[in-house]
């Protein structure tokens, strides 16, 4: 990337050292908008940085020297594009440019030059194991920032690390960049090295893959191939931007028009592995954030209620029954296990939980005596442990 140089560095806004503030930091986002100083994300809370307000032509000039002529051509044609660049002895960063009020607009999101491991992540442990199941879908959800792309990653590498496969990714930018170690991994960005989703799916199993990675699921066709290429004896990891493993289910088969509803039931029954769901809360020292995780394993009774059309979903209490046996766990069970080590604080995890009012009562001691799943996850007196940043 060309940087710029003489007096028109002096006169223009200069993004390598707004960057490179972003990563001294440790902040997960860069927002840069006209009229406004560059502004960061440092532990989900927006920052500015001590930088004049930008110009439109600081902008433009910054949109020339990032893109590439293909990259231009679609922002001509969409108004947005989606991309990732490196900038030399700083980082690699996702990137997206659109217009708002007539004027050019940037987000910029760090990538780590090293995958964390689950464990680093600070991730359920289940997700290891869930990695290296022969086959079945996976899909990591949350609201954007929420560390999907982080978690994926890091079991894509824990693939990589244990298993001789073959890798397929198929994302719109990649981000992590996947060295070989037991496996074979082709990454393929869509726009430079496959015309489409679409058209890389269509192919995909030709290429004799048995992991398919799927940067995103934001069409019936998407599903449709991830679904079949799971049962079919693939192992297909995607995500999706739902809140809960519950609106997850209920958003695959929203998918379908609604006299396809028993089909996709019965097949996402025997297709789905696991449902892990995301929610980045802050620690309670502001060391950064740590990851509240739900966990559904598709086991016999979660297909079940998955494939009665008749019966309502009831996850929650699914997860529940899982816990001890199957490594599930809900939201809530997360929160209270931050909560009980200490790091997060009360009013954050009671923010951040599926149900406020039942985990007061919880944290105030009122439980079921029969309802041991809390105790069997939850543990107090360990180190907190450092946070994670999508």
């Amino acid at each position: 990337m060309a940087e710029p140089t003489g007096a028109t560095a002096q006169a223009t806004f200069n993004f390598k050292q707004a960057i490179a503030q972003m990563v001294q930091r440790n902040a997960s986002d860069l927002l840069l908008k006209v009229g406004r100083a560059p502004t960061v994300r440092l532990n989900g809370e927006l920052t500015s940085l001590e930088m004049q307000p930008l110009k439109p032509e600081d902008l433009k000039l910054l949109a020339e020297q990032i893109m590439t002529p293909r990259q231009v051509k679609e922002f001509a044609e969409k108004k947005e594009a989606d991309f990732a660049i490196g900038v030399p002895g700083v980082g690699r960063f996702r990137t997206n440019i659109y217009q708002q009020r007539g004027t050019l607009a940037f987000a910029f999101r760090a990538i780590p030059y090293e995958v964390k491991t689950v464990k680093e992540l600070n991730l359920p442990p289940v997700l290891s194991e869930i990695s290296l199941k022969p086959r079945g879908l996976v899909l990591v959800t949350g609201i954007t920032g929420s560390g999907k792309s982080t978690a994926l990653a890091a079991m894509i590498n824990h693939v990589n690390q244990n298993r001789r496969v073959n890798i397929i990714t198929i994302e719109d930018p990649i981000e992590f960049l996947h060295r070989d170690v037991l496996a074979n991994i082709s990454q393929r960005e869509v726009g430079s090295d496959t015309l489409s989703f679409a058209s890389a799916l269509r192919h995909v199993l030709r290429q004799d893959p048995d992991v398919i990675l799927l940067g995103e699921i934001r069409d019936m066709e998407t599903l449709d191939t991830a679904l079949k290429a799971a049962d079919t004896g693939h192992l297909v990891f995607s995500t999706l931007h739902t809140t809960d493993t519950t609106q997850t289910i209920n958003r695959v088969i929203s998918f379908y028009p609604p006299h396809q509803h028993q089909e996709i039931r019965a097949l996402l029954s025997t297709a789905l592995q696991a449902v892990v769901s995301l929610r980045l809360v802050p620690r309670s020292d502001g060391r950064g954030r740590v990851p509240a995780a739900e966990v559904l394993i598709n086991t016999a009774a979660v297909a079940d209620n998955i494939r009665d059309i008749e019966k309502q979903l009831n996850i929650p209490d699914l997860i529940a029954a899982g816990t001890v046996s199957y490594g599930m766990q809900s939201f809530d069970q997360s929160l209270m296990k931050w909560y009980k080590e200490g790091a997060v604080s009360y009013e954050s995890a009671l923010f951040y939980s599926s149900n406020p009012s039942e985990f007061a009562l919880r944290v105030s001691g009122i439980d079921s005596t029969s309802d041991r799943t809390f105790s069997e996850i939850t543990g107090a007196g360990k180190e907190a442990p450092q946070g994670l940043t999508p």
